[in-house]
This record gives C-alpha cells, sequence and structure tokens, in this order.
C-alpha cells in the first residue's frame, strides 16, 4: 500500500476518516491542561483536522505547529480556526521537517505509517526535538487487520523508542474514549 500524500488526500476529500473522534482525545487533554508554559514550541504531525492543535491555540498557545500530508485537512482546519497562524500550518511529508521543538503531541499518526518506518519516525521525532523535549501521546496497544490503522504493543514500541528518549511513562491509558477503552497506551519520552 501506498500511503502516499495522494492516498491521505483522497482519505479526508471523500470523508474516509474514521479514526477521526471529532475533539481532542481525553488523556491529551488531560496532559495539556497541566501545562503551565505557554511558550513551549509544540508540533503536532499527521494532525489531521487538528482538534488537539485547535485545543492548544484556545487555551493560550500560540507556538504550535501542525503538520499533514493532507492539504483538504489542513484547510478545513484553517477554515474553521481562522485566527490559528497559517504559517504554522505544513502541507509536508513529516519525514522532511526541519525544525526543533519542545514538545511533540502523538495522536493517531504512528499508527498511520508503513510500519517499516517506525524506526525512523523514532529518530525523527528526536531529531525534532530540543534538549529535554518532550514526545507526549497516546499509542494503539492492540493489533489491526490490515492497515491503517497499524497496531503493536508496548514491548515492540520500547525498541523502538529506548534508543532516543527516556521513557517516563508508557502505560495502559486509563482514560480513552469508551471506544478505544482497554486498547491504547499513553506515553510521555523525554529526550536523551
Amino acid at each position: 500500500m501506498n500511503l502516499s500524500a495522494k492516498y491521505w488526500e483522497e482519505r479526508y476529500q471523500n470523508q474516509l476518516t474514521g479514526w477521526d473522534i471529532g475533539s481532542i482525545s481525553s488523556p491529551l487533554k488531560n496532559y495539556i491542561d497541566q501545562l503551565t508554559d505557554r511558550n513551549l514550541k509544540i508540533l503536532i504531525p499527521g494532525a489531521g483536522y487538528g482538534h488537539e492543535a485547535a485545543y492548544l491555540f484556545e487555551k493560550g498557545f500560540k507556538n504550535v505547529y501542525v503538520c499533514d500530508y493532507a492539504q483538504s485537512a489542513l484547510d478545513q482546519f484553517q477554515t474553521k480556526h481562522p485566527a490559528f497562524p497559517s504559517e504554522q500550518l505544513i502541507a509536508s511529508d513529516f519525514f522532511t521537517l526541519e525544525n526543533q521543538f519542545d514538545l511533540i503531541i502523538e495522536q493517531t499518526f504512528f499508527c498511520a505509517i508503513d510500519p517499516s518506518l517506525r524506526s525512523s519516525y523514532a529518530e525523527k521525532m528526536a531529531s525534532l526535538l530540543s534538549v529535554k523535549g518532550k514526545l507526549v501521546g497516546v499509542l494503539f496497544n492492540r493489533s489491526f487487520e490490515g492497515g491503517p490503522p497499524f497496531g503493536g504493543c508496548q514491548e515492540e514500541y520500547m525498541g523502538y523508542f529506548a534508543p532516543y528518549f527516556n521513557i517516563k511513562t508508557m502505560e495502559d491509558c486509563y482514560n480513552s474514549i469508551p471506544q478505544r477503552a482497554g486498547s491504547e497506551l499513553f506515553m510521555i519520552l523525554e529526550k536523551v
């Protein structure tokens, strides 16, 4: 399967976005609610409709960047959130990004990339984070037929992330939305 920009663009144009829950996920909302530094430079890769970015922006975080392959998703986000700076919406392949961030939010991006890219994902995340920067998010803790989404388990994920991060938290998610209860891990990883 070719998970190209064209593939994702077609998914958005045809409204085949079953992964989108229509709002920020509760684990990420809870994490964001305890952040106090509104100056953090934050990236949300594979953000789709950008519910997490919208929530952050509304909470006063103005240094939020959204990256997605699908221009349609970014256009819809901009239409719904016209005050969000358009220069912080990046229509690009995540693996070509060049910048530094204090925090990267993971929500359904890792499960959308080809599993053969998972080691590269971990390495790229580390390269995009500043010293002591954090990768925070939710990963599926289950398998799927076919994909995307592509599932996995905690032991597998630890292997990808351990070379680049101190694993502060990677545990069963206690506050998933009902449809995902018992099938998610919450992680807080700090760049080594």
